[in-house]
């Protein structure tokens, strides 16, 4: 057992902290870009190349075009071979370079991007597999933000955040050289590069950031409305709601594409403008150096460099305005992914790797409390329950009386916020999940299968059991028989997507099997009779009291039936413990448990205090 100051720091860890409750920090959708930049951290270095390696490539072309410039306007005034030798052999070179250093910038940049992501991708998987986040976002709208969202930081690396670093350096670069030839139209080109790779991106920014936004937001919608009607397609069509349904799908299409549309305009405005500034600056730069031609003030060759290089330059600006336009779309999306990463995880993993103790485990909850929010009520509210090894003992309860939370305290899908759960005298908060996992193990209320074979489902509890340890598993929830007779594949049948190709109580007796492979020491069973019919549901019942002989076990149910194989029963009302005795002595007194039977209260002499 615990001793009293373990116990008391076990509270006072868990104490003023509610794990279910998502964090609501101010800066949890602050900055989404600036956080999103720094899951590239790791990658500076690759991505500080592939900018060099960028403003090599730009640099490479616009000073192919200058010195193509000097070549053409140098050979009109019929020089000697030799003096164009030099310009031929670096317009070789320019081009060389210029392919090279492309190659090299798309491969330094993108492997450091993919890499990147595949850590995201990572950071999502390891936060999802924890499980409560996937219980706060819907299924459909949680996809979008595992797909799209994530791929959203591959995009900002790629395109929000290499071009403009490529902008700054290599148009620093161009400006230096033509305010070296003639400094005035050094000066028009910078004001040109700026207004161009500068003004017109934070306008087409404005623009974009209200429209991305929603973006991200209909895409989740669209992506939502999908699932929820591709999965609830047999129940809409059986109450005549697949029109609504699709209907829902058709408006959250004709919302995206609207919004996909006006990003379009964005862009298009944005390159539009682009090109309106070019041609505008050259043409300055072009009256400017003429005049400075006539003045004598500069030669007509570098004049025609000066008005070519000043054309290539634009090159280096004009993906800007497009990738702002973008940045609104990035920043939601931003947002939503680091709202799937920032969630308040309900379960803390243990400091250390610690073992729970060998042998028969008891299962101890003390003053157990847990409430899915600060203002909520108590789901549980002190509940005190022993199980002791080898024995059974039923949680009995209305829907809604907090039953199926105690199972999710005792898989570990959540923390206590208050009180303490020991297995053979230790505190599960104390050890890590799937060491806990390892003890404790079992049906849930709504087990998954998987769309796989009967064999791949049966190997996920136990993935190095051979053949003759899951038929051994099947005999124990009896359902070897059934699987002989009705599956002609034996263990290679194909179950479905959910189980569908298997009935309500096979796929029972099958997570049953599942949770035998695992051999736990404490078996809790969640609603195991759920949607089944009266027939049905005995029989279940029957194969899981069987197959679960020798474990210590807990039921949960709001069922009455096969009560009475139970050693213990415990009531819980309202997040509270209200009776617990065996099936004969709650029948002989007043409270919940018998009234549930349709028995009138008992004599007054015959009553026995509630426990």
């Amino acid at each position: 057992m615990v001793g009293t100051g373990r116990r008391d720091r076990a509270h006072q860890r868990r104490s003023d902290r509610s794990p279910a409750v998502s964090s609501s920090s101010p800066n949890r959708t602050d900055r989404p870009l600036l956080r999103m930049v720094a899951l590239a951290r790791p990658r500076g270095t690759r991505f500080a190349l592939g900018v060099l390696l960028g403003a090599l490539t730009t640099g490479a072309g616009v000073g192919l075009l200058g010195v193509s410039a000097w070549l053409l306007a140098t050979a009109a005034t019929h020089p000697p071979l030799t003096a164009l030798s030099v310009a031929v052999v670096a317009t070789r070179a320019l081009g060389v370079t210029r392919g090279v250093s492309r190659y090299l910038e798309r491969l330094v940049t993108h492997d450091a991007a993919f890499r990147t992501l595949a850590d995201v991708r990572v950071r999502v998987y390891e936060r999802l597999a924890r499980s409560e986040p996937i219980r706060r976002f819907r299924s459909g709208d949680l996809v979008s933000r595992l797909v799209n969202d994530t791929d959203s930081a591959q995009d900002l690396l790629l395109r929000g955040l290499t071009p403009p670093l490529v902008a700054v350096v290599a148009g620093g670069a161009v400006v230096a050289v033509c305010t070296a030839l003639f400094a005035p139209g050094g000066l028009l080109l910078a004001a040109g590069l700026l207004l161009g790779g500068l003004a017109l991106p934070l306008f087409a920014a404005a623009l974009g950031r209200g429209p991305g936004r929603r973006q991200a937001a209909a895409r989740g919608e669209l992506s939502s409305a999908l699932v929820d009607t591709l999965y609830g397609a047999p129940d809409l069509v059986a109450y005549g709601a697949m029109e609504r349904a699709v209907r829902r799908v058709e408006r959250a299409d004709a919302e995206l594409t609207r919004m996909a549309r006006r990003d379009a305009a964005v862009l298009g405005l944005g390159s539009g403008a682009s090109a309106l500034v070019a041609g505008v600056t050259v043409w300055a730069v072009l009256l400017l150096g003429v005049a400075a031609v006539a003045d004598g003030v500069l030669g007509a060759i570098p004049l025609a460099v000066l008005v070519l290089t000043a054309l290539a330059a634009f090159e280096i600006v004009s993906p800007l305005p497009a990738v702002a336009a973008r940045l609104g779309a990035i920043r939601s999306a931003g947002t939503r992914l680091f709202d799937v990463l920032d969630t308040e995880p309900a379960v803390r993993g243990a400091d250390t790797e610690r073992r729970l103790p060998d042998g028969a485990a008891a299962l101890r909850v003390r003053g157990l409390r847990v409430r899915y929010g600060p203002e909520e009520p108590w789901a549980l509210d002190g509940v005190d329950l022993d199980l002791a090894p080898g024995r059974r003992i039923a949680v009995l309860g209305p829907s809604g009386s907090g039953k199926s939370t105690l199972a999710s305290v005792l898989f570990r899908f959540r923390d206590p916020d208050e009180g303490t759960v020991e297995l053979g005298g230790a505190d599960i908060t104390d050890h890590p999940a799937d060491e806990v996992r390892r003890i404790v193990s079992g049906v849930p209320q709504d087990p998954h299968i998987f769309a796989s074979t009967l064999r791949e489902n049966l190997r996920l509890a136990r993935p190095d059991a051979d053949d003759a340890d899951l038929w051994a598993a099947l005999e124990r929830a009896r359902l070897a028989e059934d699987v002989r007779t009705t599956m002609p594949d034996g263990l290679d049948t194909e179950v479905g997507a959910h189980g569908a190709r298997l009935s309500g109580g096979m796929r029972r007796r099958l997570a049953l099997t599942r949770a035998l492979l695992a051999h736990p020491r404490v078996l809790v069973l969640d609603e195991p009779t759920t949607h089944l019919d009266p027939d049905t549901r005995d029989a279940v019942l029957d194969d899981l009291l069987a197959a679960s002989e020798g474990y210590s076990t807990l039921l949960i149910t709001h069922d009455l039936a096969r009560l009475e194989q139970m050693d213990e029963i415990y009531v819980i009302v309202d997040g509270r413990v209200v009776q617990h005795g065996s099936h004969a002595d709650l029948l002989a007194e007043k409270g919940w448990y018998r009234g549930a039977h349709g028995l009138p209260d008992p004599p007054r002499g015959g009553l026995r205090a509630v426990r």
